[in-house]
């Protein structure tokens, strides 16, 4: 038989549950922020792609004597290359400071014993591969140019 003193009462119950919950929120709104750094590299990456296949087809034409003239053509690809990895580091600046501050909330509630804050909070392997791709598109860039 188990002695009645020694089980949690319901509000005890009710406060775990909430901090658990609390804990899971934080969760959800980082694999947000993850999908919206997703839809930041899916963008950067049309506008890199399709600039870059711009400036290479002008190119080739020039170089066939296709076409004698392709100065605004390969400028306008370099321009959507260009936006591109603005638009790439914005993105990234923008999650590393919702990370951070969504991090530092974390520990301050973590702290105050408002959530557990057991489970992991690991690097974002999306930002990883958003800072590789934005490497490939200043390498695309630096090509573009030279």
């Amino acid at each position: 038989m188990t002695d009645a003193a020694s089980q949690p009462s319901g509000d005890e119950i009710s406060v775990e549950l909430s901090k658990r919950r609390t804990g899971m929120s934080f969760q959800r709104t980082r694999m947000s922020a993850d999908r919206t750094l997703m839809s930041v590299i899916r963008t950067s990456l049309s506008l890199i792609s399709f600039g870059f296949t711009i400036f290479q087809f002008f190119q080739k034409l020039r170089e066939s004597n296709v076409v004698t003239s392709a100065r605004e053509p390969r400028t306008f690809g370099m321009a959507l290359v260009w936006m591109g990895i603005g638009f790439l580091v914005l993105g990234i600046l923008y999650h590393v400071q919702f990370m951070v501050g969504l991090r530092k909330t974390r520990a301050a509630m973590t702290h105050e014993t408002l959530i557990h804050g057991e489970s992991g909070f690991p690097v974002s392997i999306t930002l990883i591969a958003a800072i590789a791709l934005l490497l490939i598109g200043i390498l695309a860039a630096v090509y573009m140019l030279s």
